[in-house]
């Protein structure tokens, strides 16, 4: 009995799931339409764009789309970009990697888990809710229309998730290497840096990824805190194709094109460890 049970367990296991594949075709297709859309419009001109089936190649591919992007103060945007994403991605996984170490190590002690707590609520406030009150206080500061003023409230709206993430990674480790390190003589600080940090560094560089892409694509904040061309990220600078009556659309899409590539690169190098990341920090 017990082998017909493995038997027919295995069968089932390997009997294929038609409708779940079907669906999984079914979404890859309605992913890959859009992108498609996007890479061939970015090779057409202007002037084709609207004579030509949206969704046919073009005839004669042009770089000239790709050209007036990057003529048109691309590498300023692109410098403005990196700058915001490494300056607000940096300081935030370093404050939510302490902070998440010392609400694990806490125990019970009250004040440290008000501050978890008080991380947790930041993932209830949406960024919209907040952008007058952000708008005020940097006004205060004197930092309108620069880069900082977009890096702080990055940091300030990357940390809670963070603090989420590499807390569950951490609260993972056994308790056992906490104490023999304990037991060596080890400080608190030299086990975050020699114990915990090395052990959580797929959740770091999940929790990174993800900041990264979501400053590297935000708009909003750029929008609102921002004013000068200078101080433009990529996003905001695709207006920059947009004139008083008409919108270069294979422009804007060779943009589009140019200002994913680097999330593409990030995404290729550290996809395992983003998945893996994000199963253990999750994993409870």
């Amino acid at each position: 009995a017990g082998g017909q049970k493995r038997r027919s367990r295995g069968r089932s296991a390997r009997r294929p799931n038609w409708l779940g594949g079907a669906a999984g075709w079914l979404w890859l297709l309605i992913v890959l339409v859009p992108i498609y859309w996007i890479v061939i419009t970015s090779f057409k001109t202007q002037s084709n764009y609207f004579l030509m089936n949206p969704l046919a190649p073009p005839g004669a591919p042009t770089l000239d789309n790709y050209r007036f992007v990057i003529e048109a103060d691309f590498a300023r945007y692109f410098i403005n970009s990196v700058i915001v994403t490494l300056g607000a991605v940096g300081p935030a996984v370093l404050v939510s990697f302490m902070a998440a170490y010392a609400i694990v190590r806490a125990g019970d002690r009250w004040l440290l888990r008000s501050v978890n707590s008080l991380f947790l609520m930041g993932l209830a406030i949406p960024l919209p809710a907040t952008i007058i009150p952000i708008y005020l206080i940097i006004i205060r500061l004197r930092l309108y229309d620069t880069l900082l003023a977009i890096i702080l409230p990055s940091i300030a709206f990357a940390i809670p998730l963070s603090v989420l993430v590499l807390s569950n990674f951490i609260r993972d480790v056994p308790k056992e290497l906490f104490d023999s390190m304990r037991v060596d003589g080890a400080s608190e600080w030299s086990t975050l840096w020699h114990l915990a940090f090395p052990l959580t560094r797929p959740a770091l560089v999940t929790v990174s990824i993800y900041n990264g892409l979501a400053i590297w694509n935000g708009f909003l904040l750029p929008l609102i805190l921002t004013q000068s061309p200078d101080q433009r990220t990529l996003p905001l600078a695709l207006w920059t194709f947009q004139g008083q009556y008409s919108v270069n659309v294979p422009a804007v899409l060779a943009s589009v094109v140019l200002t994913t590539l680097p999330i593409l690169v990030l995404y290729v190098v550290g996809r395992r460890q983003l998945v893996s990341g994000l199963t253990a920090g999750f994993g409870k």
